[in-house]
């Protein structure tokens, strides 16, 4: 009787073993990509518009600038091809860029924390909806490791709402 109960809890601490081990292995998967991407075109004039792509960066993460400095895999964006949708200058970074010596790449690195806003202004060429399409490349780091990622977007643009 007494091999019994110790068998049937010796089973148990398996079991218990094997699901704390499947949990914590869901909960790192989860993690994988510490980015959430939110897009939305704003109206600034009759024909112009911003794109904004915004970076919401899980806690003790960081998203390298698209000028990272010497290393890191800088934020990319770019744009497919699009009739009506003309790309006026550069795509801006707003946030509380962050400024770093970074022993391993031997650089000064820029980076942003918690959030950042990508802002491409656009003009159209017809007053008609579309949809600027793209990807976004990056690189998100903490303290232990750097993981490169992509994003795909779709943004709607409807001068008529």
């Amino acid at each position: 009787m007494l091999k019994k109960v110790k068998y049937r809890m010796a089973v148990k601490k398996i079991i218990l073993s094997a699901f704390v081990l499947f949990f914590a292995i869901a909960v790192q998967a989860q993690i994988e990509n510490p980015v959430k991407w939110t897009y939305t075109a704003k109206k600034i004039s009759t024909d112009t518009y911003e794109l904004h792509m915004t970076a919401t960066i899980a806690n003790k993460w960081h998203l390298y600038a698209q000028d990272a400095g010497e290393g890191p895999l800088p934020t990319a964006i770019s744009f497919d091809k699009n009739p009506i949708i003309k790309l006026e200058g550069k795509t801006n970074e707003i946030g509380k860029m962050i400024k770093e010596y970074d022993p391993n790449f031997k650089s000064t690195l820029k980076f942003y924390a918690n959030k950042v806003d990508f802002v491409q202004k656009v003009k159209l060429k017809a007053k008609a909806a579309t949809v600027a399409k793209g990807k976004i490349s990056y690189m998100t780091c903490n303290d232990s490791k750097c993981l490169p990622n992509n994003a795909s977007f779709d943004i709607k643009i409807n001068p008529k709402g």
